[in-house]
């Protein structure tokens, strides 16, 4: 007797399967804001870029003297750093994660070409300077230990909060208060008012240190201080409109440990 389909077994319309059309399922297809194969695609890459950066910074530390080790780690602690984006965002605040939590195109092109510029100031300087001594005083172990560190340490902060704060955390300034939203004033956030920003704040200026780049150090101090000044204003204003006193009195408390800014 031939094989045919099992008149039990539920039918599926070929066309439905494979197109989203109206489907509660839609922002998760090809195309869409929550694209499981956009996300995958770009998980994979970070992940990629990650080991092959890793990889060659080790290759360049044991097989030679050259400081050009520097410019793959920084693509490899980049790729860690987007990743963490996402995951955090996808493990905490699940409703709200898309392709844009990877912060790949956030604020572009201004964050591709500072990105960019550093990573190309430090290999051009490693290349073609590689014996410069840029760090005052000889302190130049002493500083990439400190940069070191900072990355680590901004991560780790950075990280931190945004699974502390969970649903309450939104890469976007909210202008409106949901009901998910609560006053996070406990843990990492009864030591820093603004622990993502502080841990970004630190951790580009440690990938700089690493680097040993002078231009983009001081550059990049300049944009992030100007940056974060004005959006925690900005969001500072809408934080006690949600929280009123209770706000008020927590920004009295903690301080934000990002310079001159209170």
């Amino acid at each position: 007797m031939a094989a045919g389909r099992d008149p039990a077994a539920p039918q599926t319309s070929s066309s439905s399967a494979s197109s989203p059309g109206d489907s509660p399922l839609k922002p998760f297809f090809a195309g869409q804001p929550k694209s499981l194969s956009g996300i995958a695609l770009r998980a994979f890459c970070l992940g990629v870029v990650a080991a092959v950066g890793a990889v060659a910074a080790a290759g360049v530390l044991l097989f030679t003297n050259s400081p050009a080790w520097r410019a793959p780690f920084f693509l490899s602690v980049l790729s860690v750093f987007h990743f963490l984006e996402f995951w955090t965002t996808a493990e905490k605040n699940t409703l709200v994660a898309n392709i844009d939590s990877f912060l790949l195109t956030a604020n572009w092109p201004g964050y591709a070409i500072a990105h960019s510029a550093a990573f190309l100031e430090c290999l051009l300087v490693s290349l073609l300077f590689p014996t410069r001594s840029w760090a005052p005083l000889h302190s130049g172990p002493v500083l990439l230990a400190l940069g070191l560190a900072m990355v680590a340490a901004g991560q780790v902060v950075r990280s931190v909060a945004m699974l502390e704060a969970g649903a309450s955390f939104n890469h976007h300034v909210q202008t409106r208060k949901a009901d998910s939203h609560t006053l996070v004033t406990t843990g990492i956030y009864s030591v820093f008012r603004h622990p993502s920003y502080f841990g970004f704040f630190y951790w580009g200026l440690g990938t700089q240190l690493v680097l040993g780049n002078v231009v983009c150090f001081f550059t990049y101090a300049a944009v992030l201080w100007t940056f974060f000044n004005g959006r925690i204003r900005i969001e500072e204003k809408k934080l006690i409109e949600f929280f009123q006193d209770d706000y008020v009195q927590y920004r009295r408390r903690v301080g934000t440990l990002i310079p001159f800014i209170r």
